[in-house]
């Protein structure tokens, strides 16, 4: 992904007194990209999940089939072990359980983080690069048209 290399352009307008209030743009990008880093690395945390759950269906639904009393092997703690099938299909089907709990987790703290993102891209009017590029064309001519009279003083910041 491009995601990590970034290049942003920045719009300010300085306050009266040439103060500026809150962060830098350089700082707002910066909180930005962590803030979108730490949705992905959630993301990823949860798709990695979700291949142990399909890894832990895969091997319940064999194991079903199989007499209770066959030996099978498990990894436990990095050390294999020799058990039967009853002992270990229900300890797979709690793992299993355990698993799926913690990717709704992930997923109930992804959409929290995503809202958080969404807020902060609002307060600071962050735009992605090739998101809204139409609309930025018709906010300036829109702006240009009407002489500037109606239009918002405040710091925009572009990131890609």
């Amino acid at each position: 992904m491009a995601a990590n290399s970034s290049s942003t352009v920045i719009k300010s307008s300085n306050t009266a007194g040439g103060k500026q209030s809150g962060p830098s743009a350089e700082q707002v990008v910066a909180t930005f990209q962590k803030m979108r880093q730490e949705q992905r690395s959630m993301a990823s945390k949860a798709a990695e999940m979700e291949m142990e759950i399909n890894e832990h269906s895969l091997v319940v639904d064999t194991l079903k089939d199989v007499d209770p009393s066959r030996k099978c092997f498990r990894l436990v703690g990095g050390v294999l072990v020799e058990r039967t099938v009853k002992e270990v299909l229900p300890a797979l089907e709690n793992n299993k359980e355990q698993i799926t709990k913690i990717v709704e987790s992930i997923n109930t703290q992804m959409q929290s983080k995503g809202r958080e993102l969404t807020e902060y891209r609002e307060r600071y009017n962050i735009r992605l690069v090739g998101e809204g590029e139409a609309e930025a064309q018709d906010q300036s001519a829109a702006s240009r048209d009407s002489e500037g009279g109606g239009s918002k003083s405040g710091a925009g910041v572009l990131v890609s």
